[in-house]
């Protein structure tokens, strides 16, 4: 059985959408993650703006090479201390589950958010009152999603309140709806503390939440004057032998969508997942 791999679309030096679709077709790739605001220059996408007709547009453009869109991406901050700013990310959110069947995809995701404006680090995100934050706008697009027959799919990321698999389930139990699904990215789960753990982290998550797992995310990481930071695949230390047997068993043909990896290295992480596998 093949890998079923894809990238984010806005990996993609930034071109008009056949040359785009073109492009990834051209690389043996089978599905995006799409965030309209990153892909496309040249066409409005800001909120109020998405229709059936554009949407058709956009989707048909992927379908026509075969190309799946797997996920629209509408990453915002749902915990933002400006209420204001807050609502502006959900509002944007609800139009892309409004419209996600139209590009023909069923997933809309997002990561939850910084207790600041700003996504940067802080052990201020971990207490009570940023979890139940999180809960109550994730509630509120869940909700949304459940009209439109639409995945909500958060991920989960040592710097939001989603911080670790455990977080991850207790949100899970806490929403209890179908249309409440996982991006899974293995990087986003490890700190500088604890990546020499990162299989027994990775089995945790699928152990916790497999089931629940609807995309993952590839990327490697690197460790570089005690920070642990981010590469393209095939660059790091992730254990993909680990990694992709256990998803050969569990999720076969999910979306595993390349991410941080960006031209020259984007055959090169191609070739090296799909020999792993």
């Amino acid at each position: 059985m093949q890998i079923n791999l894809g990238i984010r679309a806005h990996d993609i030096e930034n071109r008009p959408l056949e040359e785009l679709v073109k492009e990834i077709a051209g690389k043996g790739l089978t599905s995006v993650q799409l965030a309209l605001s990153k892909s496309f220059a040249d066409i409005n996408t800001e909120t109020g703006s998405l229709s059936p007709g554009l949407a058709h547009y956009i989707g048909s453009a992927f379908a026509k090479h075969d190309i799946q869109i797997a996920v629209l991406g509408c990453y915002f901050n749902m915990i933002h201390p400006n209420h204001v700013e807050r609502k502006k990310g959900i509002e944007r959110f609800k139009e892309h589950i409004r419209y996600a069947r139209d590009f023909g995809c069923s997933i809309v995701a997002t990561e939850t958010g910084n207790v600041n404006p700003e996504i940067i680090y802080t052990e201020e995100n971990f207490k009570e009152e940023p979890f139940l934050e999180v809960v109550e706008s994730v509630s509120e697009l869940v909700n949304e999603a459940e009209k439109f027959g639409v995945i909500v799919g958060i991920e989960a990321g040592v710097n939001h309140p989603i911080y670790s698999p455990k977080v991850m389930k207790r949100l899970l139990d806490t929403i209890d709806s179908n249309n409440l699904q996982v991006i899974l990215d293995p990087v986003n789960l490890l700190t500088i503390e604890t990546y020499k753990n990162q299989e027994e982290i990775f089995q945790e998550a699928m152990d916790l939440f497999g089931d629940r797992v609807v995309i993952v995310h590839a990327k490697d990481f690197v460790i570089e004057e005690n920070q642990l930071v981010p590469t393209a695949v095939a660059k790091g230390l992730l254990n993909y032998d680990y990694i992709l047997n256990l998803l050969k068993q569990k999720k076969p043909k999910i979306n595993l969508l390349l991410e941080e990896t960006i031209e020259p290295y984007i055959d090169e992480s191609v070739g090296f997942l799909k020999e792993k596998y």
